[in-house]
């Protein structure tokens, strides 16, 4: 790392001759912004700052649920790093702005919406900053602020852009069951995509979010005529949601403690390993200790997909029931 220059502009040459030299290989991951700030000394700020840098030289791209890893392409070298803040410094006006690249007159809603999607989606809510969405759109660090009123704002308008990505067909499928399957999936597929989504939106305040609110709807629909009032079909609706969130908050989660101590699922596992045994063998919790030692022979993958698709079939199966008991018949 040289000495002159910037903090931010010092640990991006440095990452960007370990990406040229070929000690960091296309698709292997950086450092999150958490360990950027930790290993360098220096604010989260200037993380993010380091990591947009790279980003829109094309020497990095954001990958969902992995973080930000080298692009795959073939890609430039650009020397020391100064580029455009050469000659300037610090690379920053007196007003600490960042230097324009022409494209603050294209600038938009829909895209400081979206740059804050990418950031979320790589480093999670704590990675987001409007200064890091600034950073990647090239635009001067107050730019954004006139879209939007600050990160709370954005993170609002993110949700609802993410919750609208994916819609349904106009042709319903042919009954009940389905048309929730439909919806739940639909969901499922979205928080995979965007694990931060499961922070945004607390059962107990709800954001109105039109987007989100299109899911809801379906979900309603597709209750509707099946023996609940009106309580009854929300209860359920939101069921369904809180079993979708609930997993997913386990994504993002998951990543965020990776992120912190550096250390892979099974790094993490094994060094759980002998606090786990002495619980297992106190005999203290014998159910839990033989089923434990019975998946110690044989293994136990914790997938959330299929966890999802487990939880689902429940709480359909348990509407179907309570339906049928309501009409004195058999649910469809």
């Amino acid at each position: 790392m040289t000495a002159s220059g910037p903090p931010y502009q010092r640990i991006a040459a440095d990452l960007r001759r370990r990406i040229t030299g070929g000690e960091l290989a296309p698709g292997d991951r950086l450092p999150s912004t958490r360990q950027i700030a930790r290993d360098w000394n220096v604010a989260l700020a200037t993380a993010t700052k380091v990591l947009a840098l790279l980003h829109a030289e094309g020497l990095v791209t954001a990958q969902p649920r992995v973080g930000t890893v080298v692009a795959g392409g073939p890609v430039a070298a650009t020397g020391s790093g100064a580029g455009a803040d050469s000659g300037g410094g610090n690379g920053a006006d007196s007003g600490g702005r960042q230097p324009r690249t022409g494209t603050e007159h294209e600038l938009t809603r829909q895209r400081v919406v979206r740059a804050g999607i990418e950031i979320a989606d790589a480093e999670g809510l704590d990675g987001l900053s409007m200064r890091g969405v600034a950073a990647r759109l090239g635009v001067s660090t107050m730019s954004p602020y006139r879209y939007v009123d600050g990160k709370e704002h954005l993170i609002v308008l993110m949700a609802d852009e993410a919750y609208g990505e994916e819609g349904y067909p106009d042709s319903q499928p042919p009954d009940w069951r389905a048309r929730l399957e439909l919806v739940g999936r639909t969901l499922w597929r979205l928080h995979r995509r965007h694990p931060w989504l499961a922070q945004v939106t607390p059962l107990t305040r709800p954001l109105p979010l039109p987007h989100l609110a299109a899911h809801a709807d379906r979900s309603l629909a597709a209750l509707d005529g099946l023996g609940f009032d009106a309580t009854e079909m929300l209860d359920r609706q939101v069921l369904l949601y809180a079993h979708i969130q609930g997993l997913a908050m386990h994504l993002e989660s998951e990543a965020r403690a990776a992120a912190a101590s550096g250390l892979s699922d099974e790094q993490w596992l094994e060094r759980q390993g002998p606090a786990m045994d002495a619980i297992v063998t106190s005999g203290r919790y014998p159910a839990f200790g033989r089923v434990l030692s019975t998946l110690a022979e044989t293994g136990y993958d914790l997938d959330l997909d299929g966890l999802f698709e487990l939880g689902l079939r429940y709480l359909l199966d348990g509407i179907a029931a309570d339906s049928a008991r309501r009409r004195g018949g058999v649910a469809g």
